[in-house]
Formats: structure tokens, sequence, C-alpha cells
């Protein structure tokens, strides 16, 4: 296990976060620049939670950013349950050394003595008992007294007082061991360096560090970045926020574009660049460099990102990808005319069939939008006058198209834009689209003329 090990320990329980995306992010970037390991753990122990697809939703998340199990960086996944005889060997060698101890108090016992303590919490009464494991009691690490101190790669040096924290269970009164203790008899085995993850992590760390002491083993090198928030500075919550990396892909973001931003999520490489390809980005990332503060995820940020990408595309690629989000049975002849012409505006994939729709269907009128172009006095006639110009057309070209509006616009003293409004409307129903012209000629010139004067025959009542 020669190298620095990094580990990413996901718990299978629902659609993966993109706050977990960008910690495995993190990871990966330092085992690939330091030439280590990245180790994937699925601690997978909630058994009323757990759902093998969610295991399964895990890899193909991790794989979608680039994550890959080909890599030879990737190690796994293991799976936490198989530890579990581990676990609790772990356990009885505390209870042995004396270093934990057997607990038989109910918790509603412990709410009893506390009220008559005036204390709060567990107050270490079975400490000197002597009690063997028996039905129903739980093992409780005997708390030293003092300070631990944390050494954080993030945070800095960490002090944390022994006094406020109680005698902490390891094992539940069901013989099943506790998050603490099964998170460090895994990271020992498995050879951990280095743990990054979630500042929300830091209040369990001390507990952990006083567990890989007890075991006699040396602590990882511990980091906790900061969490990802909300507009309203909030913690990104699965109730309240869009926070599933799966529906971010299934919208039609880039892989690309969601791996640089949330890489930017607090850090930056000290310049003025956000923009980068992974291989710069993973060359410059230091875990020292990190933000202490809150990171907020700004889902128009990323549509910003994902726009960019999308223009870094080679056309080829643009039209390939545009293949796949629109259905099978449209026109590709009469797609493929405009879709070099949406690459510059695209946000998102998903957009794409919204945006091009009215090209390969009946146009759906959007009344807003009629309302809006079509009850300017000059309307009806210069629609008509258009119509007129267009029948006659030898060439059905964006190019041509676009003179003959000029010219006919002429009489009527407006500006391009408004008088493309009415003609916009007629052909998609709505006033926003991809360019007029290179609609109108991917339309053809007879759909484009039936849907004129569908629209002179509404303007005339």
């Amino acid at each position: 296990m020669s190298g620095p090990r990094f580990r990413f320990a996901p718990s299978p329980t629902g659609f993966f976060h993109v706050g977990g995306a960008r910690t495995a992010l993190f990871n990966w970037a330092l085992a690939r620049r330091l030439g280590g390991r990245f180790v994937l753990r699925i601690e997978d122990t909630d058994e009323a939670r757990n759902r093998p697809e969610w295991t399964e939703g895990i890899i193909s998340a991790l794989e979608w950013l680039g994550i890959s199990t080909a890599d030879p960086t990737f190690e796994g996944p293991y799976l936490q349950s198989d530890n579990a005889a581990a676990h609790l060997e772990a356990a009885r060698a505390l209870a042995e050394s004396g270093r934990a101890y057997w607990c038989a108090m109910t918790p509603e016992e412990i709410a009893e003595r506390a009220a008559a303590d005036g204390v709060t919490g567990y107050g270490g009464w079975s400490r000197d008992l002597g009690l063997d494991e028996g039905p129903g009691r739980v093992l409780r690490f005997r708390v030293p007294e003092g300070e631990t101190t944390v050494i954080d790669s993030v945070r800095g040096e960490v002090v944390f007082d022994n006094s406020v924290i109680e005698d902490f269970v390891l094992v539940r009164g069901n013989g099943t061991p506790v998050f603490n203790l099964a998170n460090v008899v895994d990271d020992h085995l498995m050879g951990i360096t280095h743990v990054v993850r979630a500042e929300e992590h830091l209040s369990n760390t001390p507990k952990q560090q006083m567990l890989w002491e007890a075991l006699g083993h040396t602590p990882p090198a511990w980091g906790h970045v900061p969490v990802l928030v909300n507009e309203q500075r909030k913690k990104l919550s699965k109730r309240r926020d869009k926070v599933a990396l799966e529906q971010y892909r299934e919208e039609g973001y880039l892989a690309e574009a969601m791996v640089n931003y949330l890489m930017t999520l607090g850090w930056s490489a000290g310049d003025d660049v956000e923009i980068r390809p992974w291989s710069e980005i993973e060359s410059l990332f230091r875990l020292e460099e990190v933000n202490l503060s809150p990171a907020f995820f700004d889902v128009r940020k990323l549509g910003a990102f994902n726009g960019e990408y999308i223009r870094m595309m080679t056309a080829e690629e643009f039209a390939a990808e545009c293949g796949r989000w629109v259905p099978e049975s449209w026109d590709r002849d009469r797609l493929s005319v405009i879709v070099p012409h949406l690459q510059p505006r695209l946000v998102t994939f998903s957009d794409l069939e919204g945006t091009v729709d009215f090209l390969f269907g009946p146009v759906v009128v959007d009344e807003a939008s009629w309302e809006k172009a079509m009850s300017a006095e000059f309307a009806s006639p210069l629609l008509a006058a258009t119509r007129s110009a267009y029948a006659g057309l030898p060439d059905w070209s964006a190019e041509v198209l676009k003179e003959t509006l000029e010219t006919v616009m002429e009489p009527f003293e407006l500006k391009l834009g408004k008088a493309q409004a009415p003609v916009r409307v007629a052909v998609t129903g709505r006033t926003v689209g991809p360019p007029l012209f290179e609609s109108l000629e991917a339309l053809g010139r007879a759909e484009s003329l039936d849907r004129i004067d569908a629209a002179l025959a509404r303007l005339s009542g």
C-alpha cells in the first residue's frame, strides 16, 4: 500500500449529492497528482435505508464525473458490511484494554439521572461498575481527560475540550457497531492515509482520533472542506434544493462543465481563470488552498459554465450530442440545418427539444407572444407583404430571406428586431427561439408560407 491513500465513503441511501461529488473530485485530484490511490468504500451498514440500485448509482455518477473504475488510481468498491467481524473484534479489544466499558443504562434512565444531577446527556455513571457484555448493553468509549488536538489541512489546528465529549457508544444494544468505530477500523484496514470530507464530519473527528490512538494506530491526515449552500446561504438540502447529480446529468449538463464548476466551489488557483481542463485542475489543486467559508452552489453559474463547454465542442461533437436529445422520429436533415445556429445559445441539452420542436410538428402559439407581436398596427400589413415577397423567391436561404424582409420593412420604418416579431410568432408560435431566417430555411418554403397564411387568417378575424 505504498503512496498516499485517499478514500471516498458514501452511504447508498439516495441519489448522489453534488456536495458528495465535489468531495469525491477533491480526493480524486489529490490521489492522481500525488501518485496515490482513490479508494471507494460503500458504507452500507444502514440496512433499513440501503438499496443496491443506490450503490450502482454512486458508481455510475463517479464514472460520469471521470472517476473511472478502470483507472489505475481507482480501488474498490469495498463494502463496509464485509468488515463487520473486524469492527466487533476492535470493540472487544478496547473493552479488554479498559479503554471502553459496558453500560446497561437505557435512554430513559440516562435522561432521568441527567435531570436529577442537573447535567446534559450521559454522565459516565457506568464507568466503574465493571459490567460484562450482555443483552441490551452498549459499549462506551472511556473519553480521557484533557484536550484532543486535530491537525486539519484546511482548518489548521483545531482543539477540542474532552470534558464536553461524553463517553460515546461504540456498539449498540443490538450488537451492531456505530459509525465512528466502523469508520476508524475500515480506514485502518484499508491503509487510508488521508481523510478529506465535508466539515459536517469535523465534530466526529476528535472521537475518531481518540479511537485511532486507543487502538494503537496513527491517525490519518485530516481535511474538512466547507459545505455547499443555496442562495439563502443555507446548507443544501435534499428536501429543499436540487442536489442530485443524476438530475443535472438528465437535464443535459456536460460532465466536464459540472466537474470544472464543482472544483471552483471553495477553491481557486489564485488567478482569475475559472474555465480550465481537468488536467490543469489536477496539477494545480492544493487542499491547503481550500477556502474555509461555505461555498454557494449557484445553478445559474453552473449553466454559464455549461454554455461555455457547449461552445467549446466541435461542430461534429455538438451535432452528435444534439441527436441524442431529440426524438428519433425527427427529420435529421431538417435538424442539421438549424443545429449549427444553436451552439452559441444553448445552455443545457435538455433545452434543445423545446427550442426547435416547432420545426417538427404543428405550430403551438403562445398567446402572450401573439399578443405582444401581433397587436402592433403594422403587424398584419407587414406580414402580408412579407408573405407575398417570400412566395416569389427563387432561393429559399437564410441570407436571401433576411435581405427580403429588410426590403419589405423599409416603408414601415422599422428596425429588423421589430419587423421579425410577427413573422417569428407566425412560424414558431413564440417571440424567442433560434435565429429566424435559419429557422425559415429549415422549415422550408411550403410550410413557412402555410404558417404565415394561418396567422394572417387569424388576424383578419
